[in-house]
This record gives C-alpha cells, structure tokens and sequence, in this order.
C-alpha cells in the first residue's frame, strides 16, 4: 500500500494482506546512524491486525481485527528482506528481527511458527529474533514454546526476549496497560526457567515516563543481575501519549534527565542500556500503529518532540 521514510534511517511498509483495507499491518526497517546497514539491520514486524490491548502509549490498540498466519508474518520480512537482499544473503554482523510492531505477540501462536522457520528462510549468520511483550494472563502455554523453540534453533545469545514493565507502581503499571498480565513476580519466575547459560540478559524495558515512578530496590528484590538487565527508552511521541497527556522522563538531548534512576539499578548490580533512536524517526512516524490509526479515521501527528539531533547512546 505504501512505504514512508528514508533508506538511511527508517521506512514503514504498510501492507494490505488480504485486500480488503482492513487487514492492513504495518512494518519497519530501522538504521541507526552512522553505523551501516553490513553491521546493524532492524526489521520490526507485526503478529495481528490492529491489538486489543489499549496500551496508553500505543496507537495500535483499540481496534483489532485477529491474528495474522504465520506466512503473513513471514511475508512482512520477505518484503524488506528481497528489496535490500533479493539472493537472500544478508551480510548485517547484526540482523534483528523484532516481534513488537502491532499486537502483542503473545497472543498469537503463529509466532512460534513463524520463529520455527525463520533461522532457514535466508543466509543470515547474524540473525537475531526478539520478542517483546506484555505476558498478558493466559499466555503461559506460548511462552513455554517460546523457550522451546530459542533452545532448538537460537541459543548461544541468537536470541532476545523484553517484558515492558515501564514502572515499579502495579497500580500505576495496571493503569499504563490495562488487562490482565503477569506481575513481576511472574515474569521473574518464568525469566529464571527461560535463561540459560549462554543467553543474552533478559530486558526489562522502561520507557520512562513522567510521573511513574521506578524504584530500583523493588527489581533488585526479584530480579538476578545475572540474568536480567534494564533498558530505559524514551516515551515515543504517538498521539496517544498526546491525548493521554504522558510526556518521556528521558530527554534523548539530555541523559542526566535519568541519572538517578540509572545510578540505582546500577549500584544494585544491573547492566543498565539507555537506547535512544534516530531522532528522525519521530519526523518518520514510525512509532506503533501511526499509519495504521490514520486510515482507521484517527490523527496523525507527527511531530518535533525533540530537536533532530545525531546524538545517541548504544
């Protein structure tokens, strides 16, 4: 239907899979400037149409239309693959593919289908799948295959999993993504049977808000340094933090701006990364659901939350 952006920083792919302007996804391919497309490739790609879930930061909750098969997800990365790499050869030291476009992926079992073939749809040495999610209640038996199939087909580190958790206040937490999910406890106890020698660090992910607090000690209490790490992210600017009045607490211009909050997970032992993307990207739009909301009948807005700047931190 459509590609939006820059071959040098981002594109969103829309994608009609079904014909019928409904069962439209959105996807992205994501540089990170200056480092080239041969070290680090990040293809970003959707498990359903539209989300039920109505995370206040998201524009793709709301409306939902299912899940997507598992050759519709593959289908996403075939696209973006055979546009830059029609031999299907992809030279990326780094090739992401990330579970974390529309939907959450938990919530479709064709994910794990799609994961099952995707170390043998193409040559990439550097492949690297990430999953990233809300473990809403219910999902048990998915994440259960899930460690299944990372240790089949991607151990040694070939594989990344990161629960949003965004605040140490449950009430709060409950509030940002509503629905049921797993708590910390929860997440914790399944991060422990998940890991194995060789993997990379579970990543907690914060995306750090105004007004919700994150107390470190609160993680240290359930949370092995060893097998867990933190990622703080600025709020990305959607329309929905506009029109649910949530701003970032990271300043991508700015690291003191968390500091703090950095200093304590790191003096109770945890690797802390602060991820901050290409500034450009919010010029893009290619934040969650943007595109998609827009043919739905909702705003787009994208705007100059930061200065454009080639500041950033890895």
């Amino acid at each position: 239907m459509g590609e939006f952006g820059r071959d040098e920083v981002a594109k969103v792919y829309l994608g009609d899979l079904r014909n019928d302007n409904k069962h439209v996804v959105e996807f992205v391919e994501s540089l990170q400037p200056p480092i080239p497309r041969s070290e680090k490739w990040v293809l970003i790609v959707s498990s359903s149409f539209g989300c039920p879930m109505r995370c206040m930061m998201c524009d793709a909750g709301g409306r939902y239309f299912g899940r997507l098969e598992t050759d519709e997800i593959l289908a996403q990365v075939d696209h973006m693959v055979l546009k830059r790499f029609p031999d299907r050869k992809i030279p990326a030291r780094k090739f992401k593919v990330q579970f974390a476009r529309m939907g959450e992926p938990s919530l479709n079992p064709n994910v794990i289908d799609a994961l099952g073939m995707l170390h043998t749809a193409y040559d990439a040495p550097g492949l690297i799948p990430c999953v990233s999610t809300i473990a809403p209640k219910g999902s048990d038996r998915f994440f259960e295959s899930l460690r299944d199939v990372k240790n089949e087909h991607y151990t040694g580190g070939r594989f990344q999993i990161q629960f949003s958790v965004h605040t140490t206040d449950q009430e709060r937490r409950d509030w940002l993504i509503p629905g049921e999910k797993w708590g910390l406890a929860d997440i914790s106890r399944f991060g422990e049977k998940f890991f194995e020698t060789g993997d990379r660090k579970i990543a907690l992910n914060f995306a750090m808000t105004r007004g919700l607090p994150i107390v470190p000690l609160e993680i240290a209490d359930g949370f092995d340094p060893e097998k867990f790490l933190i990622k703080m992210t600025p709020l990305n600017p959607t329309s929905s933090t506009r029109r649910n009045n949530l701003s970032s607490a990271l300043d991508p211009l700015d690291l003191g701006s968390v500091s703090e909050v950095k200093g304590g997970f790191e003096r109770l032992g945890f690797e802390v990364i602060v991820s901050v993307g290409e500034l450009e990207e919010n010029k893009i739009g290619s934040n969650c659901g943007q595109f998609v909301s827009a043919l739905n009948g909702r705003e787009l807005m994208i705007k100059d939350d930061y200065e454009t700047s080639k500041y950033r931190l890895t």
